[in-house]
């Protein structure tokens, strides 16, 4: 009695050419020895959620750290807002962050210089909060020429980022009109 094969109209010495052909890229190892190294860069890495920092849309970033550097960023697959997907300004989130040019201490040119200094951070800070406090000092007005309490300046303003949550701007908008008086509060989202 003869065996049933597969392939019944084809002579034996066909049938086993293409009985090896169809075993190909069905073996249980198809990857090469080199592939088998190779490992993506963001393994082992630590995956940081995030917001891109551009406009007003809030898109998810997962920001891969490893040894306490960034190594990449892309696009949260997991977000609402984007579901992974990202803008060009989005996607070139990463050279931004590790771009050899960022400026990273702070540079001050004094009033008439020709050049920039370094200085301290904590040196910055002070030198805000005197200059806030100076102009809050030479343009607070408690009352106008009428007699109504206003309590505000118009010497500051404040431009808020668009990446801000809700939180953030309730309290930014507490600090800066509640507590300094300040009138003229905007946030780049609605520019």
């Amino acid at each position: 009695m003869r065996k049933s094969t597969v392939l019944p109209v084809l002579p034996s010495a066909m049938q086993s050419i293409v009985s090896q052909a169809l075993e190909v890229g069905s073996q249980v190892q198809p990857f090469s020895v080199e592939g088998r190294q190779k490992a993506p860069r963001i393994r082992d890495a630590k995956v940081v959620k995030s917001v891109c920092p551009y406009c007003a849309v809030g898109c998810g970033l997962n920001v891969y750290v490893k040894d306490g550097k960034v190594i990449d960023i892309e696009g949260n697959p997991d977000s609402p807002i984007n579901h992974g997907t990202l803008c060009p300004k989005g996607s070139a989130t990463f050279q931004y962050t590790v771009n050899s040019s960022r400026i990273t201490q702070i540079l001050y040119r004094a009033p008439y210089s020709d050049h920039w200094e370094v200085k301290p951070l904590d040196w910055a800070m002070e030198q805000i909060a005197q200059r806030v406090k100076q102009t809050r000092d030479e343009t607070f007005v408690e009352r106008l020429d009428d007699g109504r309490v206003v309590n505000h300046t118009l010497g500051i303003a404040s431009l808020g980022g668009a990446t801000l949550d809700v939180e953030e701007n309730y309290l930014m908008k507490k600090l800066l009109c509640g507590g300094l008086g300040i009138v003229s509060i905007e946030n780049q989202a609605r520019i």
